[in-house]
C-alpha cells in the first residue's frame, strides 16, 4: 500500500514542497511506495516554485479511506482529509502546535517549534543520512523563505537559517534573497483570483473553545495592492460564515514591508478581538503592528480570548 504524505486542506508553498520531500525521504529511508499529494488545487506562488525547479504539481486527493497516511504541516482534523478515522495516520511531520489528532497506534512524530515544516525535513534527511535532491533543496529553500517570511517572522529559528544555509549549497542558488523577492512577488499577485479564491487561499478553520473560528491570510508585498478588494473579500467572508456555522471568520491582510497586518473580521462577539490584542475594531477591521504569522501571533491569542 502507498504512503500518501499529505498536507492540510489549503495548500501553501511549505505544505506542498513538505509533502514532496516527506514522500522521496521516506522512498529513500524506509522502502515506502510513498507519493505526495494536495487536498486540492495549488496556489500561484506553489505553482512559480514547482515550475522553477522542474517537479512535477502532485496529484488532488482529499479522501483517507483505506490509506496509510504521513500528515505533514497539520495534525488537526479539521484541516485534514475527508474520512480521516478510515485512514492509518503512520507518521506526523509539523512546526505548529499539536492538533486534535489521535491514533489507535504509535506512530513516528517529528514535531519541532521551527518556523516550517521543510526545516523539520531537512533534518530528517540528515539524521538518515541520504543527500536531498538538487530540485527538491530548491523547493524546499523557498518554502522555509515563504513561511518564514525571508526571516522576517517572529515563528523563525536558528534551524531555519542553518537549512536555508545548506539548502543554498544543495541546489546551486547564488541568491537566495533574490529569488525570495521574486516568489512573494508572485504570492502578492491578487488581479487574475477571484475574492473567493483570495479568501480560501492560505486559510484554516480551528475550534476555539467550541467555537468554530476561521483565519485566513494573505500576504503581499504592499497592502495597497489589496485596497480595491476589501468590499469584495468582506463579502466572501459573510458567506462563508454563514454556510460554514461559523462564530467567527477573520483575514489577515499582510503588508510584507511594513510588517504588520490588517485584520478584516466578522464575528458574533467582537470583544474577542480586545481581548486577543488589546485593540478593538474600528469598522470591520484593525491594524496589528508586527504581526506576521498567524501560527504565533494570532492563534495563541485568539485561543485564549475564545476560552
Amino acid at each position: 500500500m502507498a504512503l500518501i504524505c499529505v498536507g492540510h486542506k489549503s495548500p501553501d508553498t511549505d505544505t506542498v514542497v513538505s509533502a514532496i520531500a516527506a514522500a522521496d525521504l521516506y522512498k529513500k529511508f524506509k522502502g515506502a511506495d510513498a507519493k505526495p499529494v494536495t487536498q486540492s488545487e495549488i496556489n500561484p506562488e506553489s505553482k512559480f516554485v514547482l515550475e522553477k525547479f522542474g517537479l512535477a504539481t502532485p496529484e488532488v486527493d482529499a479522501d483517507a479511506t483505506g490509506k496509510e497516511l504521513c500528515l505533514v504541516d497539520h495534525s488537526d482534523k479539521s484541516q485534514s482529509m475527508d474520512n480521516l478515522e478510515k485512514g492509518e495516520i503512520k507518521c506526523i511531520i509539523d512546526h505548529h502546535k499539536l492538533g486534535d489528532i489521535t491514533t489507535p497506534e504509535p506512530l513516528e512524530m517529528w514535531v519541532w517549534p521551527v518556523g516550517c515544516s521543510a526545516t523539520v525535513i531537512k533534518n530528517m534527511y540528515d539524521f538518515a543520512k541520504i543527500e536531498i535532491p538538487k530540485d527538491i533543496a530548491g523547493a524546499m529553500l523557498c518554502a522555509i523563505l515563504s513561511d518564514t517570511v525571508m526571516f522576517k517572522s517572529p515563528t523563525c529559528t536558528d534551524f531555519d537559517k542553518q537549512a536555508v544555509e545548506d539548502l543554498v549549497k544543495i541546489s546551486g542558488i547564488s541568491d537566495y534573497q533574490e529569488l525570495g523577492v521574486e516568489m512573494f512577488k508572485v504570492k502578492s499577485a491578487v488581479d487574475e483570483a477571484t475574492d473567493l479564491e483570495l479568501l480560501k487561499r492560505d486559510y484554516k478553520d480551528f475550534d476555539m473553545g467550541g467555537k468554530k473560528v476561521g483565519i485566513g491570510q494573505l500576504e503581499v508585498v504592499d497592502l495597497s495592492m489589496l485596497e480595491g478588494r476589501k468590499d469584495g473579500l468582506y463579502e466572501e467572508m459573510k458567506k462563508a460564515k454563514e454556510a460554514g456555522g461559523h462564530h467567527s471568520i477573520f483575514l489577515l491582510l499582510t503588508d510584507i514591508m511594513k510588517e504588520g497586518s490588517e485584520m478584516l473580521a466578522i464575528t458574533d462577539d467582537a470583544s474577542v478581538v480586545e481581548k486577543a490584542f488589546g485593540k478593538g475594531l474600528d469598522g470591520r477591521s484593525v491594524w496589528l503592528d508586527g504581526v506576521l504569522s498567524r501560527k504565533k501571533q494570532v492563534v495563541p491569542p485568539f485561543e485564549k480570548a475564545f476560552a
